[in-house]
């Protein structure tokens, strides 16, 4: 199959898809309202989307106990660190371009709370220490200062059946994550067995 396609500009892609309802853009609020509050107090899991001054994207996952995006007034929130790999893209990319998006999920729930606005990086001790979990303060934390939340719709969890028990088993048909790291990092297949060995011990250290 070809991988190059005709290009819509904004108006060709308006002619197909039309324009939101009134009531879409309505939703869209510059803080965190008591529902939105409920939903960041109730959320472990959350995709944070960064670029970096030159337009290349990343987009990390980031979760924790419920509560870990901590609430500090409508209009700002910070985010911990937490142990990972230390790439630090998410952090490299807010260096050069304050610009971020969050996607927020609540498990069970198939809406998803969506946050746009502007960060920066902390290590002010007063506020990590106040993100401290099991006993581990974070070396430094991101600050949102929120432009716009909304609660955006369900439909793609629902097509997806993510929140379905039985989605689960996709992951038996998967290679192992040992695979996987051996394959891109043109390792022989029988350091993926140790590599995932490895994994399982690297897990239980969270903090």
């Amino acid at each position: 199959m070809k991988t190059e396609f005709r290009r819509l500009d904004e108006a060709a892609l308006r002619a197909r898809l039309g324009h939101p309802h009134p009531g879409t853009s309505e939703k869209i609020l510059d803080h965190l309202d008591r529902s939105s509050l409920a939903f960041l107090a109730h959320s472990p899991f959350l995709c944070l989307a960064t670029s970096d001054a030159a337009g290349n994207l990343d987009c990390s996952p980031r979760g924790d106990y419920p509560g870990f995006v901590r609430v500090l007034d409508e209009r700002t929130i910070a985010l911990p660190d937490r142990l990972g790999n230390k790439l630090a893209d998410s952090f490299l990319n807010v260096l050069e371009n304050g610009h971020v998006g969050l996607v927020c999920f609540v498990p069970g729930m198939i809406e998803t709370l969506r946050i746009n606005g502007s960060a920066y990086i902390t290590d002010d001790p007063e506020l990590l220490a106040v993100l401290e979990q099991d006993h581990v303060t974070p070396s430094v934390a991101t600050v949102i200062r929120i432009e716009e939340v909304y609660l955006h719709c369900g439909r793609a969890l629902v097509r997806s059946g993510l929140w379905d028990p039985e989605m689960q088993d996709l992951a038996a048909e998967l290679p192992t994550s040992g695979t996987m790291w051996a394959e891109a990092s043109g390792l022989p297949p029988e350091v993926a067995q140790l590599i995932d060995e490895g994994m399982v011990g690297a897990y239980k250290t969270l903090y």
